[in-house]
């Protein structure tokens, strides 16, 4: 909120300097600002009274997303990459498949593993929990299972994060 939005009956001021003006009623920190040809900007309203502070209004807009901007550029997003197996894989598929995986693990995303089944290949389900076993063992030295092996629907799924 600012200039005339305010609707407090008193407010505590701050100048433009960073210094405290006190106390005072919302009217004569109107007049404040007005003289120095300043905003009033509540900063915090739901401190007991509202702070409000005299600065110029698109200067403070413009630092608050620069500074969002900043924080923004140092979070880092996780993906989830997807790696498919199928029940019947061979072991030359099966460790170039490990290779990828390795490859999103180390650059920091999830890694998402699902064993998919196809028509007949339902009634082997419990035979086939070997292969997410083994690619779990695979890469044991660099990711840790974040979620363990079930079934959902057709396909068996198993989530691995690095390790930290």
């Amino acid at each position: 909120m600012i200039n005339e939005q305010i609707r407090d009956k008193e407010i505590r001021v701050i100048g433009e300097n960073g210094e405290q003006l006190g106390i005072m009623s919302v009217r004569d920190a109107m007049k404040l600002a007005r003289e120095a040809e300043l905003d009033l900007v509540k900063i915090a309203p739901t401190a007991k009274p509202p702070v409000c502070k005299i600065i110029d209004y698109g200067k403070y807009r413009y630092e608050l997303a620069r500074k969002e901007k900043e924080a923004k550029k140092k979070q880092k997003t996780i993906e989830v990459k997807e790696v498919r197996l199928s029940p019947n894989i061979d072991s030359n598929d099966l460790n170039t498949k490990v290779a990828a995986a390795r490859k999103f693990l180390e650059k920091g995303n999830k890694v998402k593993v699902a064993l998919r089944f196809r028509g007949r290949e339902m009634a082997h389900v419990q035979s086939s929990k070997h292969i997410l076993d083994d690619f779990a063992e695979q890469l044991k030295d660099i990711a840790v299972i974040e979620k363990p092996a079930k079934l959902e629907g057709r396909s068996i799924m198993m989530f691995l994060t690095e390790k930290r």
